[in-house]
């Protein structure tokens, strides 16, 4: 009998945040797979580091830190078989990812070269965005509201011109980008009506006006702007 691979969203990193079936999804596994970034520690393990079973087996993919996609392709391959290799010995595998596994979620790469040949259910999670609204009290759209989601490393012209032709914005994977974001913020006059919030529910939280954000920010940082009221009164 062959296995069933499952996604499982684990929300923004605050392990209560974790929904119900993907904490009894995680505490039942046998096998349970996750990225890790350039060997280093896995952010998907860590929010789930008590709920996974201390017999479970551990699929590590080690995805490189790299501009070039054919690195993490090759990783996301290898991780592939191995998974594939667990799921026709008749195991089940759950999958760990940071947020949402179809938002920007690293589950996408292996639901798309497994899921035509095994039976793959998908658990959403509490995204970053609607958790970087909540910390920030700021909500982001109503009624007939337009949402824009834009990632950091696009081009500043088309940072511009996107933010130019949006009601409510959120701005992902600041990290690196973090200047040419800002500038293209202050550029449009919009600085006073966008909030900066790093590493979302985490003990390491910030959450501020962009105008006092810091200078650098990591990788797990958002921008949300917002063209009606003051977002601070």
């Amino acid at each position: 009998m062959v296995g069933k691979l499952y996604g499982v969203g684990l929300g923004p990193g605050d392990p209560e945040l974790m929904t119900l079936r993907a904490h009894r999804l995680i505490s039942q596994a046998k096998v349970v797979a996750y990225p890790t970034l350039a060997g280093g520690d896995s952010f998907a393990r860590s929010i789930a580091a008590d709920v996974i079973r201390a017999d479970a087996r551990e699929i590590v993919m080690d995805v490189p830190m790299s501009p070039a996609r054919a690195p993490a392709q090759a990783a996301y391959d290898a991780g592939a078989a191995e998974i594939a290799a667990a799921l026709e010995a008749g195991e089940d595998v759950v999958c760990l990812c940071e947020g949402d596994p179809f938002f920007y979620g690293s589950f996408m790469y292996l639901f798309a070269r497994l899921s035509g040949r095994y039976e793959v259910e998908v658990v959403p999670g509490v995204t970053s965005i609607t958790t970087c609204a909540a910390r920030a009290g700021l909500p982001l759209a109503a009624r007939n509201e337009r949402l824009t989601v834009l990632p950091g490393p696009l081009p500043e012209a088309e940072l511009r011109a996107r933010i130019e032709g949006a009601e409510s914005v959120a701005i992902m994977k600041v990290g690196r980008h973090m200047a040419k974001i800002r500038g293209v913020i202050d550029g449009l006059g919009l600085t006073s009506r966008a909030v900066y919030v790093e590493r979302a529910s985490l003990p390491q939280e910030v959450v501020c006006p962009l105008a006092e954000a810091p200078g650098t920010a990591p990788y797990f940082s958002m921008i949300l702007l917002t063209k009606g009221a003051d977002p601070w009164l």
